[in-house]
């Protein structure tokens, strides 16, 4: 289609059930074609990146219609006082034509009814053009983020086998989905503590439940038991398996974290380790996890355990500031 903005019925609105099949294509077209794909519709595999957002809070997105077809969408992500957007969509024929600004303007509206102190995203390291168009709504580029994987040996153990080796010595684990109805309500305010510890309001909650919700998943929490009170010091949500953002035989670490202190470097290496179990246990042969390299002894412990970087992209987040991605953050998450 040819023409410009200003000739073009464009309707901005929240994205609806009935726009997810076209969502998803126009999701796959868009970034297939930007990097070069002979077959762009084979973008992203199995793995699902609307029907999860979309289903995760319907009324954090945005899409813009075009004389009656969807033709861009955007997906804002609530994490407490942070937040972040995308994927954020064009359809190939209607790149260049403004249909950007219109999904940006209610995004930054929404980022501020929400009360989002530290807002991020991740793009394309290499592209100028996205780049400064989300420098004209205050981002700015920062560290690099290494998209990071790990290939791992399926291990068959019974279930009593792995309780037994994930509450050795003083530091055991849960399953969100092990754990009973009554009691999910204190481990969530548990990670609450825990994610507040890394940055002021930073609330996984939601993310926990809707992936729970959604069985897309499921999160481990570590816990010490040295004291009479058990105390979380570490977090992982975890996608795995088609129709999530892994997709078949990965194990996608979407958020992980554990405490700042003397001993997180030792912590987050078993947050890795209890990671690699629970993609063992369920078949899963490659973990990705997405690191920003400001948490540069977070990438060299990764590095350490048998991670290798597949991709860089760049973070962007306003204000320009180091929010919680500090050298000595053990903090897994990409913001893609």
């Amino acid at each position: 289609m040819s023409g410009i903005l200003e000739f073009m019925d464009v309707i901005v609105r929240r994205l609806q059930d009935n726009d997810l099949e076209e969502a998803d294509k126009i999701l796959r077209l868009s970034f297939g074609t930007f990097m070069g794909l002979a077959d762009p519709m084979t973008c992203f595999g199995d793995a699902d990146y609307v029907k999860t957002r979309f289903h995760a809070d319907p009324d954090l997105t945005i899409a813009a219609e075009v004389n009656g077809r969807l033709v861009g969408f955007n997906f804002i992500t609530n994490w407490g006082s942070v937040g972040f957007f995308g994927p954020l969509c064009i359809h190939p024929e209607f790149w260049n034509k403004g249909i950007a600004n219109k999904l940006l303007s209610p995004t930054m509206d929404l980022f501020t009814k929400m009360n989002i102190r530290y807002a991020g995203l991740f793009t394309f390291a290499h592209s100028t053009k996205h780049v400064h168009l989300y420098q004209k709504y205050g981002f700015w580029p920062r560290f690099l983020t290494a998209i990071m994987s790990k290939n791992i040996k399926y291990i068959s153990e019974t279930k009593e086998e792995t309780e037994s080796n994930t509450t050795k010595g003083r530091h055991f684990a849960k399953r969100f989905s092990d754990i009973s109805k009554d009691k999910q309500v204190s481990v969530l305010d548990d990670c609450l503590r825990l994610t507040n510890n890394i940055y002021e309001g930073l609330d996984l909650r939601k993310e926990i439940s809707t992936t729970y919700n959604q069985k897309l998943g499921d999160t481990i929490v570590l816990y010490d038991n040295m004291h009479s009170n058990e105390k979380a010091f570490g977090l992982a949500v975890c996608h795995y398996g088609a129709g999530t953002e892994a997709g078949s035989d990965v194990c996608y670490v979407k958020f992980g974290a554990v405490l700042p202190n003397e001993d997180a470097k030792g912590k987050f290496a078993e947050l890795l380790s209890a990671v690699e179990q629970l993609a063992s246990e369920k078949g899963i042969s490659k973990i990705n996890a997405g690191v920003n390299m400001e948490r540069h002894n977070a990438v060299k412990t990764m590095l350490n355990n048998g991670y290798k970087t597949d991709l860089q992209g760049v973070s962007m987040y306003k204000p320009n500031e180091q929010g919680y991605n500090s050298p000595n953050a053990y903090v897994i998450d990409d913001m893609r």
